[in-house]
């Protein structure tokens, strides 16, 4: 099989990020509009997420994904550094991430080369941006609505915490398969399928 996939421009960035669980969305809203935040739009996210195959990845809290959105699709293969270490402390990411034309031959030139394609998933997301701090609001299958921000600092994120009258004592630090897991006691990773119509 003959399989053509461009990739474009590779980017290589460590973000810092945390989320606030349970949010009052309509609220958040009015508050985020209100700062001036720019709004960036909703749209449903498909995933498909992969480890290698004899699953290191997974202790090591770290994945390669495909994301297909309205925009395209993305390449990314993200790791959680502190995990292992001290989860009560602040995230700090470490991704690198590219755009593909074909995430259909992507997907089977990542299973070529070694990389099993372990679970579909999906969420709804939407996005803004207020001082250089980029607010997520996600609404996962099964659980309570929650938000996310990524930004240069802690400082930065604190900041904007504050500005949306939010406790940073209420700040969760793990990643989004820790709130699935660990808070909501949902096995995901035992699943295949964590979408709106598949759980499982």
């Amino acid at each position: 099989m003959f399989i053509l996939c461009w990739i474009h421009k590779i980017m290589q960035y460590k973000e810092i990020e945390v989320r606030f669980l349970e949010i009052k969305k309509e609220e958040l809203l009015n508050k985020l509009k209100d700062l001036g935040a720019q709004d960036k739009g909703s749209d449903t996210l498909k995933e498909t997420i992969f480890y290698d195959d004899a699953k290191k990845f997974i202790d090591e809290h770290k994945f390669i994904r495909i994301r297909e959105n309205k925009n395209g699709a993305l390449l990314t293969y993200k790791q959680h550094m502190s995990k292992g270490k001290d989860i009560s402390g602040i995230d700090d990411v470490d991704e690198v991430e590219t755009k593909v034309d074909d995430p259909e031959a992507m997907k089977v030139m990542l299973e070529k080369v070694g990389f099993e394609a372990f679970r579909e998933q999906e969420k709804h997301r939407h996005s803004f941006v207020l001082d250089e701090v980029m607010i997520e609001i996600d609404e996962w299958p099964k659980i309570p609505v929650y938000m996310e921000m990524e930004g240069p600092s802690e400082e930065a994120l604190k900041a904007i915490a504050e500005k949306l009258g939010l406790n940073w004592k209420d700040a969760y630090f793990g990643s989004a398969r820790d709130v699935i897991e660990k808070v909501y006691n949902m096995p995901v990773m035992e699943y295949k399928h964590f979408t709106f119509s598949k759980v499982g």
